[in-house]
């Protein structure tokens, strides 16, 4: 674990990472640079939070590059892959910004969609902002992943009632009060979304939840959803529309 220098900052992203993509150091660079030069002053520079969730292929000079490039960073590291969802908790669990970003490690959407999900947050228009896809999404990933993510929509709407029903894009944003709603969160894998935006939405937590258009990079490449993914995921499923009724 390693811990930032002094220098304050009122934005965190934090990017979850299993087994990244080759030159994924000098991409998260680049891509943290063109999203600070869309942010006012007063956000640079923006506080990252690196998560390794288990993998075994970070090596440590990336995490050197990172540590000398960017001047508030924050490695965070544990032996055993747990999922996306728990890999997010624990770092989300260190920040102290007041504002709140979370994406993947290959920074797929642009960068302008970053900059509107945290516009949205730093104006006082929301306390959750949801990145939502257009339908230019379903034109880049698997066809089984098309066919999962509208079941998954379509569930969401007529069984949970949630407003926001594009509940697992990779890109999403929060306050200090969205912070805590996350964090009390339990799925550590693929619905950990559809779980915080479910317990973000009810009555009780007093949350503004909105959707933020948002667009993908050119390029960006999904893998498929293996079999044993949405075996586990369906029992995470029915725990959050039990929970509905508790």
């Amino acid at each position: 674990m390693s811990r930032p220098t002094d220098l304050a900052s009122p934005l965190a992203l934090v990017l979850p990472c299993y087994n990244p993509p080759a030159n994924w150091a000098a991409n998260i660079i680049a891509s943290l640079a063109r999203f600070e030069a869309l942010l006012p002053a007063e956000a640079q520079p923006v506080h990252l939070y690196l998560i390794n969730d288990g993998s075994a292929g970070v090596p440590p000079a990336a995490v050197e590059l990172l540590r000398a490039s960017l001047p508030c960073f924050t490695y965070l590291s544990y032996p055993e892959n747990r999922g996306k969802g728990y890999a997010l908790r624990t770092g989300i669990a260190q920040v102290t910004e007041p504002l709140c970003l979370f994406t993947d490690i290959d920074f797929p959407y642009e960068e302008t969609s970053m900059a509107t999900v945290f516009e949205a947050l730093r104006a006082g228009h929301c306390d959750v902002a949801v990145g939502a896809r257009d339908e230019a999404y379903y034109a880049q990933v698997p066809a089984s992943r098309v066919f999962i993510s509208r079941l998954l929509r379509r569930s969401t709407r007529l069984l949970l009632g949630l407003a926001v029903s594009d509940t697992q894009c990779g890109l999403k944003g929060f306050n200090q009060q969205g912070k805590e709603v996350f964090l009390r969160g339990s799925i550590d894998r693929y619905l950990f979304d559809l779980e915080f935006i479910f317990l973000a939405s009810r009555p009780t937590s007093r949350l503004r939840v909105k959707p933020v258009p948002v667009r993908l990079k050119p390029g960006i490449v999904f893998s498929r959803m293996s079999p044993k993914i949405l075996l586990n995921e369906s029992g995470s499923f029915l725990k959050i529309l039990l929970a509905r009724y508790v």
